[in-house]
């Protein structure tokens, strides 16, 4: 091998090197600053609620009242079945089994002077 070439290889794979790093310096910079934005947003009084998603990860509104089975349509690649395109296939969860939200209820307001 000519040192040419040799250095052209070695130069490339520096190139390559640094720009992996670069870009996962990038993601982890936008990682942290999303997590401040969350932060600023808790601080604020701005709670996120806790949603209620099953082990399937979708969320209860997708799953039957009666039966509790998930009603969701899953994709499964081409790729994983060995065909040309994706396919769609019911989701296999058994049943919501995750925290029941609290119902809202209206209460009238008592200390209203106004009414009596």
């Amino acid at each position: 091998m000519d040192p040419v070439s040799m250095v052209f290889g070695a130069v490339l794979a520096l190139g390559g090197f640094l720009f992996g790093r670069g870009v996962t310096k990038r993601q982890a910079r936008a990682s942290l600053e999303q997590q401040r934005r969350q932060e600023q947003g808790r601080a604020l009084g701005t709670p996120q609620n806790p949603q209620p998603l099953c082990g399937c990860g979708h969320h209860l509104v997708f799953h039957d009242q009666q039966t509790k089975k998930c009603q969701t349509q899953v994709v499964i690649p081409g790729r994983w079945t060995g065909q040309a395109g994706s396919t769609y296939r019911q989701c296999m969860c058994q049943g919501y089994r995750g925290p029941l939200p609290l119902d809202e209820y209206y209460a009238p307001d008592y200390l209203n002077e106004t009414d009596g």
